[in-house]
């Protein structure tokens, strides 16, 4: 019983090491922002090919779906 306590603390004394290296790792880096997501433009031809994939994958799943009853 002893031994598997020393085998613990130690597994646990090694894994606060880690997580203490890490911290001052990430601590002595320089913070550098996160960019932002470009937003797309979407013209009109790019909202159609959009809206016409939606409306042919409704019709798919009303076909798939009317079977099943």
């Amino acid at each position: 019983m002893e031994e598997r306590q020393k085998k613990m603390a130690a597994a646990l004394a090694a894994v606060n090491t880690y997580l203490q290296q890490e911290e001052a790792l990430a601590a002595a880096q320089p913070q550098l922002p996160v960019p932002r997501p470009v937003q797309a433009v979407e013209g009109g031809w790019v909202m159609s090919g959009k809206m016409e994939m939606m409306s042919m994958r409704r019709l798919i799943q009303m076909r798939a779906f009317g079977r099943v009853r």
